[in-house]
């Protein structure tokens, strides 16, 4: 991909477009934000391999916040004030996000987010590139009750996102005439021991479905004291969001086999466009490099991002923001839209279950682009707001 001079009035400059990045690679979300910093690392390599944008390189500005709230929070400070970038590429977790956004709005910058979240926000600030609950929890909740039944136990990790995502989830089930058996949490740096109530509750209660929002390293020994207990997943599997190849790779493969995830993209997707996403991924960083959704979404809106610098001349927040609103991208997952009613994107729902080899396996695909209602305000599990100018199935 070709980023060309299109205005004559751009920067006179040879400067590199210098980007903020913050993803972790190191505390207990570090996997998935690895893969996260790497798709925006291959994006840019690949734009820069072209000529760059305006024949200006992209300098990426990059800091390892260790999971950490407070540390996101300070190092995006220093990213506004000392190395004065003006795009922000961050944030897995919601609290890191609530932690950053402050941030940026008090600079007038531009967040990108390429992460699943729980919805009810929006900020003019913020482009989010990751799922909306109706563009996967719906469907989650609507496959889950029709092919294992309504009664389900939820488990999350202790902080923001985990609880207003079992809140909704919640309100699907009552919806589809199921019942919410017990609502635990364990906390974010988990370990075995803290999963003992969850086995003793899943022994008790015997759900037909498990649906969990625990998130980074504590995802495998959830699935891990699953197996243990010689639970079967063909009759009761645990469905997540937040399970992606990340979090897969840390655990045995028979520990994941027959869960189930929903995400707009898998590394098994076999589109043309996603076999070259994972290629090139794999290619720059080993063949054992997990290819997650949220890190397809770090790829798409840098590609989205510098595509919208380069029509409008400037890294001005305002300026990318006006070129962002309604522009469209072929990513991996298929063709994304930004919203311009709510700076969210149109994406394309899809549901996996794993394989022995610890693969996903998709097996349900509607085949078609979801506009984003990060506010939820049509939640009837037959009714998700699609976008009726893209049904084709990728």
């Amino acid at each position: 991909m070709v980023y060309v001079r299109l205005m004559s009035f751009s920067e006179n400059t040879d400067a590199p477009w210098r980007v903020g990045v913050l993803f972790s690679q190191t505390g207990v979300t570090a996997a998935v934000e690895q893969s996260q910093l790497n798709a925006t690392l291959l994006a840019i390599e690949e734009i820069n391999s072209s000529g760059g944008v305006l024949d200006r390189m992209i300098e990426p500005v990059i800091y390892d916040p260790a999971s950490d709230p407070k540390q996101f929070r300070s190092l995006a400070e220093r990213l506004f004030q000392v190395d004065r970038i003006r795009l922000l590429f961050a944030c897995y977790m919601s609290s890191t996000r609530k932690a950053v956004l402050p941030v940026v709005e008090s600079h007038r910058g531009l967040l990108f987010y390429p992460t699943l979240y729980e919805g009810f926000e929006y900020s003019r600030h913020c482009i989010y590139t990751g799922a909306a609950p109706n563009q996967n929890s719906l469907q989650l909740a609507k496959f889950l009750l029709s092919t294992y039944g309504n009664r389900f136990l939820l488990v999350g990790s202790n902080y923001i996102y985990p609880y207003e995502s079992n809140r909704l989830m919640a309100d699907f089930v009552v919806q589809g005439r199921g019942k919410v058996l017990d609502e635990i949490y364990v906390p974010l740096e988990a370990a075995t021991r803290d999963f003992e109530k969850v086995i003793h509750r899943i022994k008790k209660t015997s759900p037909d479905v498990i649906f969990s929002t625990v998130v980074g390293r504590g995802t495998s020994v959830l699935y891990e004291a699953y197996r243990h207990a010689g639970f079967d997943p063909a009759k009761m599997p645990i469905a997540s969001l937040t399970t992606s190849e990340a979090e897969v790779a840390e655990m045995h493969p028979e520990a994941a086999e027959g869960h189930i995830t929903a995400a707009p993209f898998f590394e098994t997707s076999s589109s043309p466009s996603a076999r070259r996403f994972v290629e090139s991924f794999k290619k720059k960083y080993g063949p054992d490099a997990p290819v997650t959704a949220g890190a397809e979404a770090a790829y798409f809106q840098l590609h989205l991002a510098m595509r919208a610098l380069a029509r409008c001349g400037s890294d001005d927040p305002e300026r990318v923001l006006q070129e962002l609103r309604d522009s469209e991208f072929d990513a991996p997952q298929g063709r994304v839209r930004i919203d311009p009613e709510n700076n969210h994107t149109y994406l394309w729902p899809r549901i996996a279950r794993l394989d022995r080899f610890g693969r996903f396996q998709t097996v349900w695909n509607p085949g078609v682009r979801i506009k984003p209602d990060p506010y939820c305000v049509v939640q009837s599990l037959d009714d998700w707001s699609m976008d009726d100018l893209q049904t084709v199935s990728h």
